[in-house]
């Protein structure tokens, strides 16, 4: 098998990819993620996965190279990690008793053939109506600032859903491990 490698510096994604029970190392690509003029959304989450993969393809040869970036989208504008309690609380004014939806792009890059497989998952969070007093409770008790959305799906945040829509609940985490076992096993890795 060739070796696996998770372009990612994301404790959440490394979390998620050790579930599949395969051996994996990671690394920090060093892209810049700004989108480009007129580019959408989907667009956007797909080439920086693939550039997220790229970006190690030299220094990593014969490996299969996971990259994965996601956003969130509140009424068409994309919502960034808050990284402060003040963004946070507006990010979750906003999203109260609202849609956020989440696109998380997907690429698998066998540095060795070349091969890249480029797909992007969504995955859509309705939120209950939050008061002040349960945004400021959550986000003092979790502190999810360097996430998109200003929570943790995987935490105490699912207290702030009233219900979810989608096929991969881990394309929420930030890595669609549905998608992502299709991928390799097109690259004839067999899991389980």
């Amino acid at each position: 098998m060739q070796p696996l490698l998770l372009a990612s510096s994301s404790p959440y994604r490394r979390e998620l990819l050790a579930r599949l029970r395969l051996p994996f190392s990671s690394a920090t690509p060093d892209i810049n993620e700004a989108p480009r003029d007129g580019e959408n959304p989907i667009e956007l989450v797909k080439r920086l996965a693939q550039e997220k993969a790229q970006a190690l393809a030299a220094s990593h040869e014969q490996h299969l190279i996971i990259g994965s970036d996601q956003v969130a989208l509140l009424r068409g504008t994309i919502l960034g990690k808050p990284h402060s309690m003040e963004r946070a609380i507006q990010q979750l004014r906003s999203a109260s008793g609202e849609s956020v939806h989440f696109l998380t792009g997907l690429a698998l890059l066998n540095s060795a053939s070349g091969q890249c497989q480029v797909d992007y998952v969504r995955f859509t969070v309705n939120f209950r109506q939050l008061s002040e007093a349960a945004i400021i409770r959550y986000l003092e008790a979790e502190q999810p600032f360097d996430c998109a959305g200003s929570f943790k799906a995987e935490g105490l945040g699912v207290s702030l859903f009233r219900s979810t829509q989608g096929d991969d609940a881990t394309s929420l985490v930030g890595l669609p491990l549905i998608r992502l076992v299709d991928m390799l096993l097109v690259e004839g890795i067999q899991i389980p």
